[in-house]
C-alpha cells in the first residue's frame, strides 16, 4: 500500500505536469494561475455544497434520525452516481479494489460519526473538532515550514471558533466527532488514489456503493420504514446531491492536481462556511468571537493556497 507521503508526492508531481505540458493559446502567466486556482475553486465549491446540504441534514433528522439520514444520503447518492458513471468492474487489480473498500470505508465511518456527533453536540463544534483530523494530516505529512505556520493559525482559528467550551461538551459526542475527523484525513488519502487508479468519478461510484453497503443496516435498525416516505426521501435525495455527488466529485477532480497538504488546510474553511450555512438555513446567529474565528480560518487557507502556488511557480518545466 502506498504511503500518505507518496500520495502527496504524486499529487505535487501531477500539479507540476498540468502546468507545463500540452500548448495553449493563452498567455503562459495566465494559463498557469487559472490551472492553479482551478483544483482550489473546485475544493470551495465542494465545501459550500457540503455544508449548506448538512444544513438540510439536521432538519430531516427529526424525521429519519442521524442514521437514517447517513444511510439517505449515502444510498442515494450512490444510486445517482452509479446510473451517471456506469462504472467498468473489469479489468481492475486486487489493488484497485482495495482502495476502493477503504474509501468507501472512510466514507461511511466519516458520515456515521459525525452525523452522532451532531446529534450529541452543537453542529459548529461538531464541525470545529472534525476538521482536526485534515489539519494533523497537513502538519504530518508537510515538510515545508510555511505550511506547519498555516496550520498553526488555522488551529487557532478553529479552537476560537469553539468558544473555548470543548470541556463542556458531551465527551461521547465530541469523541465521535475527534473519530469523524480522523475518517475524514483517510478520505483525503484514499480519494487521491482513488482518482489516479480509476478514470472520471468511476471509483467514487464504487465507493460510494460500498459505503451505502456499509450503512443500510444502520439506517434500517434505527429509521424502519420511515426511510421509505416519499417526503423524506425527497429530503434525502436533495442531502445527497448536495453533501456526497456535488462535493466528493469536485474533490476528487481536485486532489488530481493539489497537493493532499494544501487540500487538508482548505478543509479549515468548513468551520466557517457551516457556521455560514448555519446562519442563513438554521437561523444561527454569529458572535464577534466566531466572526474572527471565521477570519482566521480565511486567512490560513489563503495563505496556504499562495505558499503552494509560489512553490508550483517555481517548479522547473516538464519534459
Amino acid at each position: 500500500m502506498d504511503s500518505p507521503v507518496k500520495d502527496i508526492a504524486a499529487g505535487a508531481t501531477a500539479a507540476g505536469a498540468s502546468t507545463g505540458s500540452g500548448a495553449s493559446t493563452a498567455p503562459p502567466v495566465a494559463s498557469a494561475r487559472a490551472a492553479r486556482l482551478g483544483p482550489v475553486a473546485l475544493v470551495v465549491a465542494g465545501g459550500l455544497s457540503v455544508q449548506f446540504g448538512s444544513a438540510v441534514a439536521v432538519l430531516l433528522m427529526p424525521r429519519a434520525g442521524a442514521l437514517g439520514v447517513v444511510t439517505l444520503r449515502l444510498v442515494l447518492a450512490a444510486a445517482v452516481l452509479l446510473i451517471v458513471c456506469r462504472p467498468k468492474v473489469r479489468g481492475y487489480g486486487r489493488a484497485d479494489w482495495g482502495t476502493v473498500v477503504a474509501f468507501g470505508t472512510a466514507m461511511a465511518g466519516m458520515n456515521i460519526l459525525f452525523y452522532q456527533a451532531a446529534d450529541r453536540i452543537p453542529l459548529g463544534a461538531a464541525v470545529t473538532l472534525e476538521v482536526l483530523g485534515p489539519l494533523v494530516l497537513s502538519v504530518i505529512a508537510s515538510r515545508r515550514l510555511m505550511n506547519l505556520l498555516w496550520a498553526g493559525l488555522a488551529l487557532g482559528g478553529v479552537l476560537l471558533l469553539s468558544g473555548g467550551g470543548f470541556d463542556r461538551l458531551d465527551p461521547v459526542g465530541a469523541a465521535f466527532a475527534l473519530g469523524a475527523g480522523a475518517m475524514w484525513a483517510t478520505y483525503i488519502v484514499f480519494s487521491a488514489r482513488t482518482g489516479r487508479r480509476f478514470p472520471q468519478a468511476d471509483g467514487l461510484a464504487l465507493a460510494m456503493a460500498f459505503g451505502a453497503v456499509l450503512s443500510l443496516p444502520f439506517g434500517i435498525v434505527e429509521a424502519g420504514d420511515k426511510l421509505l416516505v416519499p417526503s423524506t426521501i425527497g429530503l434525502g435525495l436533495c442531502v445527497a446531491l448536495m453533501s456526497s455527488v456535488l462535493p466528493y466529485t469536485l474533490e476528487l477532480l481536485a486532489l488530481r492536481r493539489l497537493p493532499a497538504p494544501t487540500f487538508a488546510i482548505l478543509m479549515s474553511l468548513e468551520p466557517a462556511i457551516a457556521a455560514t450555512a448555519g446562519f442563513l438555513v438554521l437561523s444561527q446567529a454569529l458572535s464577534l468571537t466566531d466572526a474572527l474565528a471565521i477570519a482566521l480560518v480565511i486567512a490560513a487557507s489563503m495563505g496556504a493556497v499562495r505558499t503552494q502556488m509560489k512553490r508550483v511557480s517555481t517548479l522547473p518545466p516538464q519534459a
